[in-house]
């Protein structure tokens, strides 16, 4: 059965100051509980903000790394899922279903991509 990765997106300026509520964390929760028990959901975690990041890029045979936050960027990676879905439509189901936990002033972009196995 194929893997998909779900890049969860966000817009950094759009977290409330103190993180998600109480009430989208227990949502998010019994979602990843559902998701889990449907032997869909391999592995799911948050990341820290990009403050705490880096950067490592390559380019003309050179390595440089730029400290977070990444100013330059609006949406900035901050979690991942990796599910194992009978097909693109069924990891689009779980994903369009982990985005309506949020509330409304939330701004959040999931990208799922299949895995290339072998």
């Amino acid at each position: 059965m194929p893997r998909y990765l779900s890049l969860v997106k966000i817009d950094e300026s759009s977290v409330p100051e103190g993180g998600p509520s109480p009430e989208l964390m227990q949502r998010m929760g019994e979602l990843i509980e559902e998701i889990t028990k449907a032997g869909v959901m391999l592995d799911t975690a948050g990341l820290t903000p990009s403050a705490q990041g880096a950067r490592v890029h390559w380019e003309g045979g050179r390595i440089s790394v730029t400290d977070g936050p990444f100013t330059e960027a609006r949406e900035v990676v901050g979690g991942y899922a990796l599910m194992q879905c009978k097909d693109m439509a069924e990891a689009l189901e779980w994903t369009k279903r982990f985005l309506k936990v949020h509330e409304e002033h939330w701004t959040v972009t999931c990208e799922v991509r299949e895995i290339v196995e072998g």
